[in-house]
């Protein structure tokens, strides 16, 4: 079987090789630039707590070792604070990372697999496909065809494969800019980020009517100032002018000493890809989709792409056809993020001062900061994880089912758990295995050792009921989870998102649900088409 080819070598990229060799999918990643990444300070990411535990899973290194975690979050409006989170040991906090160390660690991950083959210097310039895989020419030192079952565009807002795909990518441009600058400097509130409305010695001309100021390692801040509509030239003087009065300002008049690490300017877009997925061909990342105004962070979701995908593509590479599971990946994906669009268009009239709030949300400035951090932090509308409530995949009319905390198509909640060989692990290290997981709710079963408690009980009945399922699960069982009752039974996507909740063992409904979460029994016909293509062709 010829492996995965994906076009571009940056973290959606390489993320998404990495999440197949881990489902033992090879892969050839067309690297145009050579692996050369370029310091870049002022470039940095803000990661939810579930993306920076996959990155964690698939580079081995832990994630607070690659960036920093916020201590906290302020938010002020003039010389007033209206608005203080503190994150204690343990709390879901962001995850702040300078994109090049990002980008490094995932690289070293690939270069250790296997099954990745990086392919440097390699220029996409044409693609065919038909029905039994996918082939691509590059250009350049290493200029060839490569073979591959499928092919992914990870290449970034000017995507080669989205055009060569004739995919149109309306929007917007320019929906915000922000003068950037990152420096190591101590601040009042270490390891806190802070949003800072209207200071109080703004001016007019450039003066930003916002800006923020957002922790990384080693004392260094990154710091934003939202820009007046309009394309005027941003010259190194104004931002230095602006770093020395947004410090002295903040730390009671006196400048204090600081190392000017790097500055950028940085414009928000806000695309869409009409499509996601052509035959074998799929986008992911800044190719399929363009957001970041309001603190979202628009490579958070293109992680998020890689994950949804990745389960998918294996599932079809080991197994074969499985066409409505694969185009699951655009309707939840893309309805994820265009959800996460509208809400920022909406509200960007609101929070910018160019709409009436009271027309949106009863209050005042205080609903506004309240938005604002939710955005940053991943919280409600603009920022939490999305949910995929109306996913093809969601099973229909199951009599066991019953709720719980975590909504059906929602990310996880990680609680420990007892794996099959008996050890306690996290939840979150058991996804992205290929494998559905089946969590049994069982209290006092962590006091047990596992050869009592298998025998004993439903987990007979349960064992059976997930050897009988219609594709490979591990069965794990945890002594709590929030609002589901004892004896319950979870069903997960390898992914990591909640399929249903049953109220104790019920080997239909189990069935019934691991069917529907991998797009339904695959058509005869089309299973036995793909058994005889598969393996034809090579690079």
């Amino acid at each position: 079987m010829d492996p995965v080819i994906i076009v571009g070598a940056g973290p959606v990229g390489l993320t998404l090789a990495l999440a197949l060799a881990r489902q033992e999918v090879p892969s050839v990643v067309l690297d145009e630039t050579g692996g050369k990444d370029e310091p870049r300070p002022a470039r940095t990411v803000v990661l939810r707590e579930d993306t920076a535990a996959l990155l964690a899973r698939l580079t081995g290194v832990r994630a607070g070792d690659l960036g920093l975690r916020w201590t906290g979050w302020r938010s002020q409006r003039r010389r007033q604070v209206v608005g203080e989170i503190a994150f204690a040991a343990g709390d879901p906090a962001p995850l702040h990372i300078e994109q090049h160390v990002l980008t490094a660690a995932l690289r070293a991950a690939a270069d250790a697999e296997p099954l990745i083959e990086v392919a440097p210097d390699s220029r996409l310039d044409s693609l065919e496909q038909e029905r039994s895989g996918v082939t691509a020419h590059t250009r350049g030192p290493r200029g060839t065809w490569w073979r591959g079952s499928h092919l992914v565009g990870c290449d970034g807002p000017r995507s080669t494969v989205r055009k060569l795909l004739d995919i149109r990518f309306p929007g917007r441009t320019a929906v915000e800019r922000h003068a950037v600058a990152t420096l190591r400097v101590e601040l009042p509130w270490e390891g806190s980020a802070l949003l800072h409305r209207m200071p109080p010695w703004r001016s007019s001309g450039h003066s930003s009517t916002e800006v923020s100021a957002r922790p990384l390692p080693d004392s260094a801040w990154r710091l934003d100032w939202l820009l007046p509509a309009g394309k005027d030239l941003i010259t190194p003087e104004f931002l230095v002018s602006n770093v020395r009065k947004t410090l002295a300002g903040w730390t009671g008049g006196a400048v204090p000493a600081y190392d000017l690490l790097d500055t950028g300017v940085h414009a928000v877009h806000h695309r869409l890809a009409r499509r996601w997925r052509s035959g074998r061909v799929f986008l992911a990342g800044d190719a399929a989709h363009l957001l970041g105004a309001l603190g979202t962070q628009g490579l958070d979701e293109g992680l998020r792409d890689a994950d949804n995908l990745a389960w998918k593509l294996a599932v079809a590479w080991h197994h074969g056809a499985h066409e409505a599971l694969l185009d699951s990946y655009q309707a939840e994906r893309r309805a994820v993020v265009a959800a996460r669009l509208r809400a920022a268009d909406q509200l960007l009239p609101v929070l910018r001062g160019t709409g009436g709030l009271r027309g949106y949300v009863p209050g005042a400035s205080r609903n506004q900061d309240t938005l604002m951090t939710d955005g940053h932090l991943g919280r409600g509308a603009l920022g939490e994880p999305g949910a995929y409530a109306t996913s093809p995949l969601a099973p229909r009319y199951l009599e066991g089912e019953i709720p719980v905390d975590t909504a059906p198509g929602a990310p996880v909640t990680d609680v420990r758990v007892t794996a099959e060989d008996g050890s306690f692990v996290r939840l979150r290290d058991r996804l992205g295995r290929g494998a559905l997981l089946v969590v049994l709710i069982a209290p006092g079963t962590g006091v047990w050792d596992r050869k009592h408690w298998m025998s004993a009980g439903v987990m007979p009945r349960l064992a059976a009921a997930v050897t009988a399922l219609p594709h490979r699960a591990e069965l794990l069982v945890a002594e709590d989870y929030p609002g589901a009752p004892a004896h319950s039974v979870l069903l997960i996507r390898p992914d990591g998102h909640l399929v249903t909740a049953l109220s104790g063992v019920r080997p239909a409904d189990l069935y019934a649900a691991a069917e529907a979460a991998l797009g339904g029994a695959v058509p005869l016909e089309d299973a036995v088409k793909e058994e005889a293509e598969a393996g034809s062709g090579a690079r």
